[in-house]
């Protein structure tokens, strides 16, 4: 299905977008989200959620409205068990109607989708990337290990300085941090977790009491977190289980000038 997305009012229900154009037909959205901060997250990146078909593509103008870091992603997709929605900057595809969703679809569960999703878009000369998509509703019990202090403090690790904001760090008995948690802050519903730790303290669990940390404070002001990582990172996917980010079988991918993600 093929959709243009010129509003897209919000206010915790699932139909949550508004489609008009000659050539576009009205979204059909069937279903439910697990949870309605997902549900205006998504919406806010996407322009339209849930997903009213296999392959929803969805031109929206706020896909060229530049991320929380100020980086701009022409095209930014979610694929769940129940359909998938991309979301295209207008003019950045030539003409949406044209694209092919079967081989767009074909693409997307091929070993090569790097190279085919942006040649089914034709756009060869994007860089296509993809990670594993989870997100926390409950509290984890992990112990609060973590301290948070401005992004900027002269003691935080270079890596973290790019959040803004507040993060939270665990120190190493020399006073340095040993690892951290960034917030990419993307809209009032959701808050994607950034994690980090230093090699000398790998493996001591530092990072999923942090995540986990993180994520009560989080749902404590009823924001959603967010967990991203690449499919073969086992060891942030452990991070992920032990904090409380279950795998669904969600993924988010996309398609920008560089290897940055969104």
């Amino acid at each position: 299905m093929y959709t243009q997305v010129l509003d897209r009012p919000f206010s915790g229900q699932t139909t949550v977008a508004r489609a008009s154009s000659a050539g576009f037909g009205p979204p059909s959205h069937a279903g439910s989200s697990p949870d309605t901060r997902l549900v205006g997250h998504l919406v806010g990146r996407l322009g339209v959620w849930p997903a009213a078909s296999p392959l929803d593509i969805v031109v929206w103008p706020g896909r060229g409205v530049p991320a929380w870091d100020g980086g701009v992603w022409p095209a930014l997709g979610v694929e769940s068990p129940a359909g998938t929605v991309l979301s295209l900057a207008p003019g950045s595809f030539g003409d949406a109607t044209s694209i092919d969703r079967d081989v767009v679809r074909t693409a997307l569960r091929s070993s090569d989708r790097a190279d085919l999703v942006p040649a089914a878009l034709g756009r060869p000369d994007l860089h296509f990337g993809e990670a594993v998509f989870r997100w926390g509703e409950r509290v984890v019990a992990l112990s609060e290990i973590g301290e948070w202090i401005a992004a900027n403090d002269r003691r935080s690790p270079n890596w973290v300085r790019p959040f803004g904001g507040d993060v939270l760090v665990a120190w190493s008995d020399q006073g340095t941090v040993a690892a951290g948690v960034g917030l990419k802050r993307h809209d009032r519903f959701a808050v994607e977790l950034a994690v980090g730790t230093e090699p000398a303290h790998r493996g001591k669990r530092l990072a999923r009491a942090l995540v986990a940390q993180a994520s009560r404070k989080l749902l404590d002001q009823d924001i959603l977190p967010l967990y991203l990582h690449e499919a073969g990172n086992a060891a942030s996917a452990r991070v992920a289980e032990a904090a409380g980010f279950p795998d669904q079988g969600w993924r988010i991918f996309w398609l920008a000038p560089s290897s940055s993600t969104p």
